[in-house]
């Protein structure tokens, strides 16, 4: 079983740790190869920097739970909460490799062109397990979803967080970890401003 006590730690040093772990739900497992460190309301990029809200309560409670989030209308997102209770802290599951249940994750993601494209992605890793926002607070230690820590990963690399503007992104914040060489870490994306169309005339 998971040891919780492990999580209780802050989110830059638990996310070395999840590489290699293993995310389970139902019979699709995922080999994390990729993940991102959020320190809550020290951080401008984590939905925890104004404070508590009743979307981001999860994040308060007990280590060792999942918090989920909806994403440009339409992606769930998947994160694992750390730090000790009443303190906001989570690691965001970005990628990694389906290692069981392979089959049904090319059924939930048909659109997939290899298997490493499977979980290649945070919402596609939800989508390949099968994770919805009805799994936010779901304790994995013995919930439906199930985390299995591994060996501590000889070696990962770090880098800038992907997609984010403003404070919470760039070199400053090098909080995302992955495991080099691994064909399942996404694609690093900066964020690029969207460009407002001027009305006719302007």
């Amino acid at each position: 079983m998971l040891d919780r006590s492990v999580l209780e730690a802050s989110a830059l040093e638990v996310a070395p740790l999840l590489l290699g772990a293993i995310v389970r739900r139902g019979e699709v497992a995922v080999r994390l190869t990729e993940v991102e460190a959020y320190l809550g309301e020290r951080d401008p990029g984590s939905h925890a920097f104004r404070g508590r809200t009743p979307r981001n309560a999860v994040m308060y409670g007990e280590p060792g739970h999942l918090y989920t989030y909806f994403t440009y209308g339409m992606h769930v997102c998947a994160n694992v909460v750390c730090s000790p209770e009443g303190v906001a802290s989570a690691v965001l599951l970005r990628a990694g490799e389906v290692v069981e249940g392979v089959g049904l994750a090319r059924e939930r993601r048909r659109t997939s062109r290899s298997d490493d494209d499977l979980a290649r992605g945070p919402a596609r890793l939800c989508v390949a397990l099968g994770i919805t926002l009805a799994d936010g607070g779901t304790d994995l230690v013995d919930g439906p979803v199930r985390l299995e820590l591994g060996p501590l990963a000889r070696e990962h690399a770090t880098g800038p967080r992907t997609g984010l503007a403003g404070p919470g992104g760039g070199e400053d914040f090098p909080w995302r970890f992955w495991l080099p060489g691994e064909p399942t870490v996404s694609p690093y994306r900066a964020h690029t401003p969207r460009r407002r169309t001027p009305p006719p005339g302007a």
